[in-house]
């Protein structure tokens, strides 16, 4: 479904979009012991859910005091992430690939990484540069799983 923006108000509309992310990216994952059995491999994916979450928060921020990134640009960035987190008139859809509590938060750090990607390619020649941008913006953890 293509996504119209409601109104002429493009900071409206990118503070609304802000929120539907920071709403996604805030619920509780909703791990279930019974898909582990093993202390070890559940703490892991806790661990890897709680560091998507503190990602995405960042990137939101990012991008939320950043004036220049628009309504538009944020609706471009959901082409990440194999288009599977969707912004529609209803709010935000999510096609779930293989368990949810460990991906959900990562489609909406790639729909953010993206938007982010475009933002530094302005002025950068290069792939190389792009990932400097985001090295010096973000911090080398978010840069290796974000923007490669």
């Amino acid at each position: 479904m293509t996504f119209q923006l409601a109104n002429n108000d493009s900071n409206d509309e990118k503070q609304r979009i802000i929120n539907l992310l920071s709403g996604f990216l805030n619920q509780r994952p909703g791990l279930e012991w019974a898909n582990y059995g093993d202390t070890y491999y559940y703490r892991q994916d806790a661990r890897k859910i709680t560091q998507q979450l503190n990602d995405g928060r960042e990137l939101l921020r990012a991008i939320e005091w950043r004036d220049s990134i628009t309504a538009d640009d944020l609706i471009q960035g959901f082409s990440a992430y194999s288009g599977r987190l969707e912004l529609s008139d209803s709010g935000l859809e999510y096609c779930t690939g293989q368990y949810w509590p460990t991906e959900f938060r990562a489609a909406v750090c790639a729909v953010c990484a993206s938007v982010l990607w475009a933002y530094f390619r302005e002025g950068r020649d290069s792939g190389d540069d792009i990932r400097k941008a985001a090295r010096d913006n973000f911090g080398a953890g978010i840069q290796r799983r974000w923007f490669n």
